[in-house]
């Protein structure tokens, strides 16, 4: 029987390379940028631009309506995403913005798959480290055609726990996430990091870099190839109250094993975020 998505798996992985080739060639030239919902949520004409190339060569490749498209840059802006059963790409054209416009070598380009709501692949292509991660479901996850998978600590107090600070500015939001960091760290673990982007967060738990990753604020786009990764790669995927995974919810815990990811979610505070379907 054929493999029905390894066509735009494939092509996934190609598109994602000519994107990341293209940010890097525009980290070299002078970056204008705007804001979207506040001054610290930025936006380029390169995110914009290659969110279009990205969405128009898939278009060119498997037709014009063939499939649906959730993108940062365009879909979002008309409204709730929203998920449907019909072949779906999911789309994050440069997943650290703010690090592009600084300079600061943590950037992605995101992108994943869903059919019937379910996700099929993700592929995140590092820009500045030139290392490709992909996954399909049920056929591991690989890092520049190398398998990677999680760390197998289990001792919370030998771990690394990544997080992000995002760009909510709202006093109370920032006050509940440095007392998240501040508990976690007074666990103790040896260290909390961040690069800025959720994808590569995501891929440092999936090749065992670090042992969990937990954000509230983040968007689908921002970890939907990542989910694939981190589970083909061994890991587990939760809400950040422990229940199950929500792409929508705007809410999510990653780790190498359940024992890590319990451990870390008693210690995280809770503020509300809008689900990206407006639900």
């Amino acid at each position: 029987m054929a493999d029905e998505w390894q066509d735009p798996y494939d092509f996934a992985v190609e598109v994602a390379k000519i994107a990341g080739k293209i940010i890097r060639r525009a980290a070299e030239e002078e970056i204008k940028v705007n804001t979207k919902s506040c001054t610290v949520d930025l936006v380029t004409a390169t995110d914009v631009r290659v969110e279009k190339i990205i969405i128009g060569a898939i278009k060119e490749k498997f037709g014009e309506d063939t499939h649906c498209f959730i993108g940062e840059e365009s879909a979002a802006a008309k409204g709730p995403s929203v998920l449907t059963d019909k072949p779906t790409w999911i789309i994050d054209p440069v997943d650290g913005t703010t690090n592009f416009v600084h300079g600061f070598p943590f950037v992605a380009v995101s992108i994943a798959f869903a059919v019937n709501k379910e996700l099929e692949f993700g592929v995140v292509y590092s820009c500045f480290e030139d290392k490709l991660y992909k996954a399909r479901k049920g056929k591991g996850a690989y890092c520049d055609d190398e398998k990677i998978e999680v760390s197998d600590i289990k001792d919370i107090h030998k771990s690394v726990v990544i997080s992000e600070f995002g760009t909510n500015r709202n006093v109370d939001v920032v006050t509940e996430i440095c007392a998240t960091m501040k508990r976690i760290l007074l666990i103790p673990v040896h260290g909390i990091r961040g690069t800025g982007t959720a994808a590569t967060n995501m891929c440092m738990v999936a090749c065992g870099a670090v042992e969990a990753f937990f954000e509230i604020g983040i968007h689908c786009w921002d970890v939907a190839a990542g989910a694939v990764i981190v589970q083909e790669a061994g890991g587990v995927l939760l809400d950040v109250d422990g229940g199950p995974f929500d792409l929508m919810s705007r809410r999510m815990m990653s780790a190498n094993n359940r024992t890590i990811a319990d451990r870390v979610i008693k210690e995280i505070k809770i503020f509300p975020a809008e689900r990206d379907d407006g639900k």
